[in-house]
């Protein structure tokens, strides 16, 4: 690649970090230069003027990823700061990240979500705007909590979901229970985030957790069934090469190759 490109790179990831960052001279491209300098540029190349500059996910979805990804590994709690900061810079509301955190609880584990919406909390308070509405309890939906969640998962996440559950039966049938009444009946039916949404933070957890595969090829069908596309998942596992590595990229993107392959 010639200097030129090169050149283009670095500018079209700056302009992207700068918008997320609401500065003109963003922290990565200064903090490093007395014992990295070449850390900062790639930094401004890689993640924004390659990865962030693709068009196939807005920028309000690459964040939301983002922040899944992030608090899904639970210790990367600055750049999870500058993340949330930086989706509210380019349009998420408070209300939409909040959600994204909350409805990790099932894939992470509390305490990851707890840390992060920590880190929310802090960040929200930094900022100016009157913004209403975030910390708003959501009224209880109708219906039982399994029916409900039932209705949820069946309509989401398909055959798929419903196989584990059934397998479940012998074993641990309280596990489902879990499933059906915390995951699909308490979360997925929270209002605050779409459903498509939600299913894009739930990928970039699984990805960058590696260790959950199989549940991340339930949430591939997920995501396409509520109406995402093939390249949606495929950008949303893009993404986390950035923040989880390319081993958990390389991973997750051959666990969306065999769902395609079920599902032609």
């Amino acid at each position: 690649m010639d200097e030129q490109a090169e050149l283009g790179r670095y500018d079209r990831g700056l302009e992207i970090l700068r918008r997320l960052a609401g500065e003109d001279e963003p922290a990565v491209t200064r903090d490093f230069s007395d014992v990295a300098p070449d850390l900062g540029r790639l930094t401004v190349e890689f993640p924004y003027g390659d990865v962030y500059h693709r068009s196939e996910l807005d920028l309000r979805e690459r964040q939301l990823a983002t922040i899944g990804g992030l608090a899904a590994l639970g210790y990367a709690l600055p750049q999870l700061r500058f993340h949330i900061a930086g989706a509210l810079n380019i349009g998420c509301s408070r209300r939409e990240i909040v959600e994204a955190i909350m409805h990790l609880a099932s894939y992470t584990g509390f305490p990851a979500v707890l840390n992060a919406i920590t880190v929310a909390k802090e960040v929200f308070a930094t900022r100016d705007d009157d913004e209403p509405g975030y910390a708003d309890a959501s009224p209880e939906p109708e219906g039982s909590r399994y029916e409900r969640g039932w209705k949820a998962l069946s309509e989401i996440d398909g055959h798929a979901g419903e196989a584990v559950i059934e397998n479940l039966k012998s074993i641990a049938p309280d596990l489902g229970r879990y499933i059906i009444e915390f995951a699909f009946g308490d979360l997925y039916v929270r209002g605050g985030l779409d459903l498509r949404s939600r299913e894009i933070v739930t990928i970039a957890a699984c990805t960058a957790l590696g260790s959950a595969l199989p549940q991340l090829k339930v949430h591939i069908h997920g995501l396409l069934n509520v109406g995402g596309t093939r390249q949606e998942v495929v950008e949303t596992i893009l993404q986390m090469a950035v923040y989880a590595g390319f081993p958990a990229a390389l991973n997750a993107m051959n666990a969306a190759k065999e769902v395609f392959a079920d599902r032609d």
